[in-house]
């Protein structure tokens, strides 16, 4: 995935745009007519040495990142997303069809006209200190007068306030350990309090305008997220006195699966800055920015059919012959022709292995195939033996977004269209992304009463509500467009898109193994229902998406409890791991057996390594855990594996890796294969090298559980979430506390009766209390 930058104020030069204005002599004398000068020649040859002045420098920039971005388009595809540096920010909303090129510039030279007023104020650029340490110094020194402009990265921070105070601060800076403390050459305190004014002369020019929904992703400088259809007066404005959140907006287009960054405008200032954030990016919070509309919607508390509400213990109804078929929705049922609502979760690396996928499927349950990790050969064989021995019977493979790899993620959507697998469950999704919208918008159809068929299930496992919104809602459009352009879908297939969301069901999952959001279900699953409900009341679907809950599901309490939040399915993961069927190694599956609720700890994940995203494994009897946080650590504090401390370059050899750095180096090289990019960054840069010799460890510590090498068993990574713990202290003194009794459709009958009994004697308490 890619995305176009569009820089600010700073990167003006002489002679910029010089091999463009040529190219697109009607946009430049349309931009000479509305500022009433040329703006080719105030650009190429600065007469008046005018260019470095607020007023001309805006419209200038403007212009040349405006004829940047069409020369782009003539080469290349569209981007995933757009982004620009505070007046670059109107660059990337004309490049996403918000307005023309005209009211771009209206806006940008009205804008600009404002800020040129501005005095009294200065800034400065900090280098060398991250952000906690220069609040610190903020407060510690009472410069309270003094606010955070832009947040650029980790070590790149400029602050704005009164000039004297500004002024006043460099020595304080430069005496507690900043590399550079440089002011810069403006009149104004730009994004800070001081705008405030200027914000409302804004806010009022703005609002004589109309706007158009953004056709491309744009991240806002002041919430660090993608623009919403209402709120963007408010954040053009709110940017004249917000602080721009560059660090963490590029962060956020990492995250989502962004790649490559281009600069669309002269110079590379946010080229070298996106490279300094590709290597130390900030751990995003993905919690949606509510614009009015959003807030509008949550003030209305809309409730529908299985929506959380307070029950009404006078008007209880008791089925005394409650059925586990009863439990959950019966649509869900119908639809994957299951006998149960209760599905078996994919794990990593054919945990969720085809024998218990075959298991499942022959007691007419659904369960997933565990892809992740695997090569393509590997997921083929296993989807060819699950097809042979199945037939109709359902089951489903598990998508699993490749952040750092998209192309693979699109050759296995590919694949399953190949083999015509038709129900998927996305997982590890942060966003849409071109792949899951290709698997999801081929083969639909018109049918004859006119409804939308789909031929292509998805159950997207989501922690977090804009991600949950993201599959409620239908295919976006830019990602659809893109599709048709490279002939992978038709336009009848993109018109009828339109008419369906992401996903047929969304997984609502808290706290769980592998990568977690460390949630509550009980926080976590409400929310998603009203999200949904929402959703439905707005798009209008023509069937109900069906909302699950999974994480921390051990016991059939845990079980009823997801129903009585009114899940319309359940979803189990840990406790099928310690299961006869399970792809897992028998010493792991002893160590799994002997958990109890408190023996998981959280460690980096070894694919998100970088961006310090977190895993739940076991810990009890296992140096893994300690061994993985250390590695982080080091990985925090060194440029590379030349920077560690002798004694911990031993320890890592001998004792983590059992071998020296160049011959864990030898494997990674192995390992990429023809990315010949990643293996040139990994040998040029000591840090992306040191990154991956870490990662090795954890594919290296993964394959010994998987194999069951007992001579390193203390190096064990095995993803578990605390569930396990709960399950097997519900089995203990039963047959089942031996996981070679333990058989993963045996373990769905006993967890649904067991929820069934448990609903039934809460039902009859319930009775009893109204009665009384």
């Amino acid at each position: 995935m890619k995305a176009y930058l569009f820089p600010g104020q700073g990167s003006q030069k002489k002679k910029m745009g010089m091999e463009l204005f040529g190219k697109y002599p009607e946009l430049t004398r349309e931009a000479s007519n509305i500022l009433g000068y040329d703006i080719a020649e105030l650009c190429i040859h600065d007469p008046q040495k005018q260019l470095s002045y607020t007023q001309f420098t805006q419209p200038a920039l403007y212009v040349v990142n405006a004829l940047s971005f069409l020369e782009l388009q003539n080469s290349e595809s569209l981007p995933d997303y757009l982004a620009g540096h505070s007046l670059g920010e109107y660059n990337a909303l004309h490049a996403a069809s918000v307005y023309d090129f005209e009211t771009g510039l209206r806006l940008v030279k009205k804008r600009a006209e404002i800020m040129a007023q501005i005095e009294g104020g200065g800034m400065a650029a900090v280098i060398g200190l991250g952000m906690d340490t220069i609040k610190r110094i903020l407060e510690d020194f009472q410069f309270d007068a003094i606010d955070i402009a832009n947040y650029n990265s980790a070590d790149q921070v400029v602050i704005s306030g009164l000039k004297q105070d500004i002024l006043k601060a460099q020595k304080v800076f430069e005496a507690n350990g900043a590399k550079l403390y440089f002011p810069l050459n403006v009149s104004g305190a730009f994004h800070s309090r001081y705008m405030n004014e200027a914000k409302e002369t804004l806010k009022s020019f703005l609002q004589n305008f109309e706007f158009s929904p953004c056709k491309i992703p744009v991240i806002s400088n002041v919430t660090a997220r993608p623009y919403g259809d209402s709120n963007l007066t408010e954040l053009l404005a709110d940017q004249m006195d917000h602080e721009v959140k560059w660090y963490e907006s590029i962060s956020y287009m990492i995250q989502h699966g962004v790649n490559v960054f281009t600069e669309s405008g002269p110079g590379d200032v946010l080229t070298k800055l996106t490279g300094f954030i590709k290597k130390n990016p900030v751990v995003v919070s993905l919690e949606p920015q509510a614009d009015q509309g959003v807030k509008k919607l949550i003030d209305e508390s809309l409730i529908s059919r299985n929506s959380p509400i307070e029950p009404d213990h006078n008007n209880i109804e008791i089925d005394s012959a409650l059925r586990p078929e009863q439990l959950g929705s019966a649509e869900f049922m119908r639809d994957h022709k299951v006998k149960y609502a209760y599905v078996a979760g994919s794990m990593y690396r054919g945990i969720a292995s085809k024998e218990l996928v075959i298991r499942m499927g022959k007691a007419h349950l659904l369960s997933f195939f565990g892809t992740g990790g695997l090569d393509l050969g590997t997921i083929e064989n296993a989807a060819l033996s699950i097809k042979e021995a199945l037939g109709d019977l359902p089951f489903g493979m598990n998508l699993l977004h490749n952040l750092y790899s998209p192309e693979k993620e699109m050759a296995t959507v590919e694949l399953f269209h190949r083999l015509n697998i038709n129900r998927v469950e996305a997982s590890a999704y942060m966003g849409i992304t071109p792949a899951i919208a290709y698997y999801r918008v081929k083969g639909l159809k018109k049918s004859g009463d006119g409804t939308v068929m789909i031929r292509n299930k998805v159950m997207a496992k989501i922690s977090r509500p804009e991600v949950a919104e993201a599959f409620m809602s239908p295919p976006p459009e830019y990602l659809v467009q893109k599709l048709v352009q490279q002939g992978l879908i038709s336009e009848e297939e993109a018109m009828l898109s339109k008419r369906i969301p992401m996903a047929d069901d969304v997984c609502a999952e808290a706290d769980s193994a592998g990568h977690t959001d460390q949630g509550s279900a009980l926080t976590l699953y409400p929310v998603i229902l009203r999200l949904r409900d929402r959703l439905m009341k707005t798009f209008g679907y023509e069937k109900q998406i069906r909302v699950g809950a999974a994480g921390g599901i051990g016991t059939p309490e845990a079980l009823a409890a997801a129903f009585l939040l009114g899940a319309d399915f359940v979803l189990t993961g840990s406790i099928n791991q310690c299961t006869v069927q399970s792809g897992i190694s028998d010493s792991a599956k002893d160590l799994l057996q002997k958990m109890n609720v408190q023996d998981t700890e959280y460690v980096p994940a070894g694919d998100m390594f970088e961006l310090g995203a977190k895993v739940q494994v076991l810990k009890k009897g296992i140096f893994f855990p300690a061994r993985a946080n250390k590695l982080l650590e080091l990985y925090k504090q060194h440029s590379g594996l030349d920077d560690l401390s002798e004694k911990d370059r031993n320890q890592l050899q001998s004792r983590y890796f059992k071998r020296s750095f160049e011959e864990v180096f030898n494997d990674v090289k192995a390992y990429l294969g023809n990315d010949s990019e990643a293996l040139r960054r990994a040998e040029e840069d000591p840090r992306q090298k040191m990154a991956h010799v870490f990662k090795w460890y954890f594919r290296y510590s993964t394959q010994l559980a998987l194999k069951g090498d007992v001579s390193n068993k203390v190096d064990y990574q095995i993803h578990c979430g605390p569930s396990l713990g709960a399950f097997n202290e519900w089995v203990k003194g039963t047959p089942l506390e031996n996981w070679t009794e333990r058989n993963v459709d045996e373990i769905a009958e006993k967890m649904m009766l067991g929820a069934v009994q448990y609903l039934q004697r809460f039902y009859q308490g319930k009775k009893v209390l109204a009665e009384i």
